[in-house]
This record gives C-alpha cells, structure tokens and sequence, in this order.
C-alpha cells in the first residue's frame, strides 16, 4: 500500500492558499488564506519581500491587529472594532456596583498603602463578614451523557480533552440542580466561541422554547453558532462588555419573561462579578416585583452554575458585599 502524502506542517511548508509566515510562539504557519499570487497575508505582508515599500502601523481601533498606513482612514470606517451605536441593553456601568461618586475607582488604594491602623479595622470586618459561613467548598466534578463520544475520540489532544471535561462537569451540576428543560433561556457569559451554550443546546435534544443569548464583548473567530439549525432552540449573540448589560431590555427576555440560567466558563473574577450583579440586580430585580422565585435561591444555584472552581472566592466576596456593604 502506497504511503500517505506529507502533511504540510510535516514537509515545513504552509497549507496550499494560505499565509507562508512562521508563528514561532505558536510553533506554526499562519493559517490565513493569500490572495491570489500571494505569499502572505494581509497581516504578514510585510514579510514579503513585494510588500516591503508599504508600511503597516497597529489599527488605533484595536492594536492586536494592523493595517496598511495609505489605507487607514478607509479601515477605519470598517474596523470591526471601531465604536458603534448603543443598542437598548446597554447602560453604563449598570453592573459596576458604583452607587455613588465616593465609590469611583479612582480613590482606590492598593492594601499595602494603608497605614496598620486601617489594616486592623479592614481584619476585623472580614472576620465579621465570615462568622458563620462554611467555608469548606467541596468539588463537584461531574459528567454528561452529551459528551460521552466526543470525549472519547481518541483524535482530541490534551487541550480538547481538559475543555471537554469541563462543559461536561458543568452541565452535569446543571443537570443535577433540574435546570436543564423547555421554556428558558440560558445566557452564557464570557461566550467566546460558544461551545458551552452548544453542548446544553446538546443534551436539550428537542426541549421547546429554548433560548440562548452569548455574551461576549470582542469579536470572536471560529465560532460554533453555525451548527444550531433546531427549530426549538433559538440563538443570539451579543457583543458587549458585561458591565454594561441591561438584561431586562434584551427583547427575548422583556418580551416573553422567560426564567434565566446564567452559566459561564473560565469567567475572570471582576467578570465573575459583574455576571452575578446582572442576574440579580438587574433581571432578579425585577422578577422579585412580580412575586417570582426569590433571589437567595437564584443565588444558590449561580454558586454551582456560573464559577468555576478558580472563582468560587470571588462570589463569597460578592455574598460579603451584599451583607456588608
């Protein structure tokens, strides 16, 4: 039997169309498609030797990308990340937790400025926040029936395999808390390529009325919303910081008052934040003026649902500050 053909990565040379330039840090070719006749991309085209008469700056827009410096007033009415018009769920700052001016960030100080004095009384508080709770936060690593075969292909590296583990750890907890079901929207926080929402959207099959709203603040490459073709489930991607997000003026939620999951995956600890004053500041509110599920229960099944394990700290700073504020 003839031998198979060389892979390009194994001949050291770029996939046929695609940019020759060798990320070193990744240890790779890019994988951008050339213009025709073409050795690079348009990000790496100064590397050709064609190209070297042209300058590129970083966009002033977003400088993890650049442009062409003859072309930048034309790329700047097209940058992707150039400033757009607000739509309705956007409020300023509504999720920050900034009540007043004596609370802007500015007049923050780092802890090792404080004289002994202020350290004393800010020990004390902390002791006092934590009487009584229980601190011993145990591991709820669990499993899904959904991610049973792709966690088995024996073609995932070490990566795909630590990713899979955890959306499937995740919605067994979600499982576990019965909150997987029709008539519901899930709104996935930190979303990036979306595949969270895809596996619950998964192990839904055909549960009715299901909705799922991606937040994610910068524009995202290989996204899975594509594969989402069921006419029970319903998806929506928002691009916008959670800091700013209004979930009572997302139609989907205004319109039909659907209950809310929030789930998130590797959520930063400000982002962490920011996600549990949404749910319930700003849609617990209001659910809580129609006599609906209270909010210490939401927030029993947010500890489970929204932190990983990295983050469990950041939400009892969070119960710290609602008691204590």
């Amino acid at each position: 039997m003839a031998a198979s053909a060389p892979t390009p990565h194994a001949t050291g040379f770029p996939a046929e169309g695609r940019c020759g330039y060798y990320v070193a840090k990744k240890k790779r070719f890019c994988r951008m498609v050339a213009a025709a006749g073409r050795r690079f991309c348009g990000e790496h085209a100064g590397a050709a030797e064609e190209e070297n008469a042209r300058k590129r700056i970083l966009c002033p827009l977003d400088p993890k990308h650049t442009v062409y410096e003859d072309q930048l007033a034309k790329h700047l009415r097209k940058c992707n990340s150039r400033e757009k018009p607000k739509p309705d769920f956007f409020i300023q700052d509504i999720n920050a937790g900034l009540k007043d001016e004596t609370e802007i960030p500015e007049q923050l100080v780092p802890i090792s400025s404080l004289p002994e004095e202020q350290l004393e009384i800010l020990i004390k508080k902390l002791k006092k926040a934590s009487e009584g709770l229980n601190s011993t936060l145990k591991d709820q690593i669990m499993s899904h029936p959904a991610l049973h075969d792709a966690l088995n292909d024996p073609n995932n590296g070490d990566s795909a395999t630590k990713h899979l583990k955890q959306q499937a750890s995740i919605l067994g907890n979600i499982e576990k808390l019965k909150l997987l079901g029709p008539r519901r929207c899930f709104v996935e926080f930190g979303a990036g390529k979306g595949k969270l929402s895809h596996w619950v959207d998964i192990a839904l099959k055909d549960a009715e009325e299901v909705h799922f709203i991606l937040v994610e603040k910068v524009p995202t490459r290989f996204k899975v919303d594509g594969k989402h073709r069921k006419k029970n489930s319903v998806f929506q991607r928002l691009q916008i910081d959670i800091q700013h997000l209004c979930l009572n003026r997302i139609p989907v939620l205004s319109r039909e008052r659907l209950p809310v999951v929030g789930i998130g995956k590797h959520l930063c600890g400000a982002a962490t934040d920011l996600a549990l004053r949404c749910l319930v500041e700003t849609y617990g509110a209001r659910r809580e003026e129609g006599n609906e599920e209270p909010s210490a229960k939401r927030i029993k099944k947010l500890n489970t649902i929204c932190l990983p394990p990295k983050n469990k700290a950041f939400y009892i700073v969070f119960l710290y500050s609602q008691k204590y504020h």
